[in-house]
């Protein structure tokens, strides 16, 4: 039997190149004037990272290059950190014809700034949480950009934090409006188990202990204590496990960000989600450069 072997790109679905193929169409609609200045003599050009963070978004690189006859050579693994103390640091060799090198740059380049912006922040979290000895989940959230989830959930996975559902098909989650709309929690929750079967987990947003209570006695697997100070959201979650079990998975959010993470941790805390993690990243910085 052959070993295991991580790699991040057999999570993609079918037919995710699709998505890579839609920036091609919105960069070179037309004519490509600036590849007709160059032509199509063979060249090299080196990826460079110009700043510290962790590598991400090498599967989505590799189909863009790819797609323009040109071929990528890695010099570090996919979530590899990046440190750029001599200023800037090799990541890659990419071969091919000229016009087909700079009609790839961009697309690459502002992948790869995303990626791995959303990349270093999951990871900074991950490891500020470890120090407090937090054994749960630091989750995304559905605040991504559209068009663009598939690359940012992907980078919160590379960064070491949970991807939380990735659309609204993943998990059934009931949120403030959908209780004001259907008139209560317990008949929201009443509607969501009669379609989602037992396949789907059924999460509510909850603004106090009673709303949670009330969840989790018509069905709710999850409870989200939404905007919960840190103490407060400590002692309900722990009154709702010692009231109802273990099994009942509490979901910590709003509010939450790296420099008060570690505030919200507890192990009666099974989650702890942060739209931060995709919401106002810092990008890193890469270029591409023709060797000349």
């Amino acid at each position: 039997m052959s070993e295991w072997v991580l790699d991040y790109s057999r999570l993609l679905p079918v037919g995710w190149e699709a998505t890579v193929d839609q920036w091609f169409q919105e960069d070179a609609p037309s004519f490509d004037y600036g590849g007709f200045v160059v032509g199509g003599k063979q060249d090299q050009a080196i990826l460079w990272c110009k700043q510290n963070g962790v590598l991400c978004g090498r599967p989505f690189v590799d189909y863009i290059f790819k797609r323009l006859d040109c071929t990528v050579t890695w010099h570090f693994e996919e979530g590899a950190f990046l440190d750029v103390a001599g200023g800037r640091l090799k990541v890659a060799t990419v071969n091919g014809p000229a016009n087909r090198l700079l009609l790839g740059e961009r697309n690459a380049l502002n992948l790869m700034a995303r990626a791995a912006g959303i990349a270093t922040r999951a990871r900074q979290v991950s490891d500020l949480v470890k120090t407090v000895n937090y054994k749960g989940a630091v989750a995304g959230t559905r605040k991504t950009t559209p068009g663009f989830r598939i690359v940012e959930k992907y980078a919160l996975i590379v960064g070491g934090c949970d991807p939380h559902r990735y659309d609204l098909s993943s998990m059934i989650m009931l949120k403030d409006n959908h209780i004001w709309s259907s008139g209560s929690i317990t008949e929201a929750v009443r509607r969501a188990k009669s379609v989602g079967g037992f396949a789907l987990k059924v999460e509510v947003e909850c603004q106090n202990q009673a709303e949670a209570e009330e969840a989790i006695q018509a069905g709710a697997n999850i409870v989200m204590l939404d905007n919960f100070k840190p103490e407060l959201l400590k002692t309900t979650a722990k009154a709702l496990k010692q009231k109802f079990g273990p099994h009942i998975i509490v979901e910590a959010s709003g509010g939450i960000t790296s420099d008060n993470v570690c505030e919200y941790c507890s192990d009666d805390v099974d989650v702890i989600s942060m739209g931060s993690l995709t919401q106002g990243v810092p990008h890193i910085d890469f270029s591409l450069k023709i060797v000349h």
